[in-house]
C-alpha cells in the first residue's frame, strides 16, 4: 500500500500575489541547486484563452512557492530567472501541455525533462503523475482538484495544496524516471525527444477551423455550411473577447442542431439556442442576425462541401486507392509494433501515425540500396529523432519492398486520420 502524501512536507507556502513577493522567491529559487520542478494550472474548458492561473515551482534548497501570475501581472522578472538559471534543467510534467503558457509569461527553459514522456520511453503502463508516482516511488499523491476552474478567485487553500503535491515530489520522480531510463539504455533517447519538443514551433493557424466542429457528418448542402461558418466564427470572436471557452457560449451540438433544423423565427431559435448556453442573457437577436444573414448568401459567397487537401485518404481505403502503399504500410506497422515490443514502449513513442503514412504512401526508389537514405530523408524532414530511425530503419526497409498486404493489416485499430 502506497504511503499516502496529502500536503507538502514543509506545509503549504504563502500564495504569491504581488512583484514585491516574486522577486524575493526568484532570489531564493536562485539560490537553490540542482534542476528546477515546475507545473502550471489553466482553465481549459472554463476559458477562451490558455494563459497559466497558477505557476508551482519547487528548487533543492530553493523551497515550493505558489504564484499567481494574474495577479503579480507582467513583469521582467520571469526572464530574469529563465536567464540566471541558464542551461539549469526544468523538471515538466507533460510538457507540451504547460510550455506555451510558461512562454506566455516569460519562462523559457532551455533545457527539459518530461517526466511523462520520459515515462512512456522507459515502458511505465501508467504515466499520469499520480500512478507514476505511486509507482515508481510508493507515495500517493491527493488528486482529487484537478478538473476545477484554476481562474476563479480567490482560489481555495485545498486547491492550491492539490497544486503544490504537483511539484513537491517532481525532482525525486525526475530522478526515478531518469535511472530507468539509463539502465535500459534510452536515456540519450529520451534526451532527443525533450530538445525536440523546445524545438518544435507553434502549430500553424489551421485553414477553415470551423469545419472541425463536432458532428459536421450531419451537414449536408452549403447553405448549412455557411451557417456553421458563419456562427463558429461570431462564436469564437465573442469567446476569444470575453475569454471564455467557445462551448461555453453555446457547444458545437447547437450549430449543427440550429444549421441542420433552420428555425423558423427568433422563437424557435431562442429554444436551441438557449439550452445548451453557458450565456445567462443572449443576446439572442444578434446570434438570430447572423444565422438569418448566413441563409441570404449568394451562391459565390458559399462554402464549397468539399475542398482541396494535403491530407492522405484514411489507410481503410488504400487498398483501392494505392495498393502498393497499402502492402507497405501494413507491413511497416507490423514491424514496427514488434520493435516498440521488443524495446518495451508505445508505438507512436517510437514513429508516430503520420510520418509513418507519408512513408507508405510515397513511391520508394526503385533500388533497394537507396531505401536507407530515401527513409532517412523523409522522415528527418517529418520530425522523426536519429534513435527512431535507428530502431525502426531496418524494417522499413523490408516493408518497402512488399507488394502484398499482410492478411491482417495490423494488431492495433486504425489511428485517427490527421487532418
Amino acid at each position: 500500500m502506497a504511503e499516502p502524501l496529502t500536503s507538502p512536507a514543509n506545509g503549504l507556502p504563502e500564495l504569491i500575489e504581488n512583484e514585491s513577493a516574486l522577486e524575493k522567491v526568484i532570489e531564493e529559487i536562485l539560490s537553490g541547486s540542482g534542476p528546477i520542478a515546475i507545473d502550471a494550472e489553466r482553465a481549459s474548458g472554463y476559458k477562451y484563452s490558455a494563459r497559466a492561473y497558477l505557476i508551482q515551482i519547487k528548487r533543492q534548497d530553493g523551497g515550493l512557492h505558489l504564484i499567481d501570475p494574474v495577479a503579480v501581472g507582467p513583469t521582467p522578472l520571469w526572464k530574469k530567472l529563465s536567464d540566471e538559471v541558464g542551461d539549469e534543467e526544468w523538471i515538466i510534467h507533460a510538457s507540451t501541455q504547460d510550455l506555451a503558457c510558461l512562454r506566455e509569461v516569460g519562462i523559457w527553459p532551455k533545457l527539459i525533462f518530461d517526466t511523462e514522456l520520459g515515462a512512456r520511453i522507459a515502458g511505465c503502463e501508467r504515466v499520469g503523475l499520480g500512478p507514476l508516482t505511486e509507482e515508481l516511488l510508493d507515495i500517493s499523491l491527493a488528486k482529487e482538484h484537478s478538473a476545477v476552474d484554476w481562474s476563479l478567485r480567490p482560489l481555495r487553500p485545498e486547491w492550491l495544496n492539490y497544486a503544490a503535491l504537483d511539484v513537491e515530489l517532481l525532482i525525486e520522480l525526475r530522478n526515478e524516471v531518469a535511472q530507468l531510463l539509463l539502465e535500459q539504455g534510452k536515456l540519450n533517447w529520451a534526451m532527443q525527444d525533450f530538445a525536440a519538443i523546445l524545438a518544435t514551433p507553434p502549430n500553424p493557424p489551421r485553414q477553415d477551423p470551423w469545419r472541425r466542429t463536432s458532428g459536421m457528418h450531419k451537414v449536408k448542402d452549403r447553405h448549412s455550411l455557411a451557417i456553421i461558418r458563419e456562427l463558429w466564427s461570431a462564436r469564437d470572436l465573442y469567446a476569444r473577447e470575453i475569454d471564455l471557452a467557445a462551448g461555453r457560449v453555446f457547444n458545437d451540438e447547437t450549430l449543427v442542431e440550429i444549421a441542420t433544423k433552420r428555425p423558423s423565427g427568433l422563437g424557435d431559435f431562442k429554444k436551441i439556442i438557449s439550452k445548451r448556453s453557458r450565456l445567462k442573457d443572449g443576446p439572442y437577436e444578434s446570434w438570430y442576425e447572423i444565422f438569418t444573414n448566413a441563409l441570404e448568401l449568394s451562391t459565390e459567397e458559399l462554402p464549397e462541401v468539399r475542398v482541396p487537401s494535403t491530407a492522405l485518404p484514411p489507410v481503410k481505403i488504400w487498398e483501392q486507392r494505392n495498393p502498393l502503399g497499402y502492402a507497405r504500410i501494413t507491413h511497416a506497422r507490423a514491424g514496427v509494433t514488434q520493435v516498440a515490443e521488443e524495446y518495451a514502449m508505445p508505438t507512436e513513442n517510437l514513429i508516430s501515425p503520420e510520418p509513418l503514412r507519408r512513408l507508405c504512401w510515397s513511391e520508394p526508389p526503385a533500388s533497394m540500396e537507396q531505401y536507407p537514405q530515401f527513409i532517412d530523408q523523409s522522415l528527418l524532414a517529418l520530425g522523426v529523432r536519429p534513435w527512431q530511425l535507428k530502431l525502426i530503419t531496418p524494417v522499413l526497409i523490408q516493408a518497402l519492398a512488399q507488394r502484398e498486404p499482410l492478411v491482417a493489416p495490423a494488431s492495433t485499430p486504425d489511428e485517427p486520420e490527421s487532418d
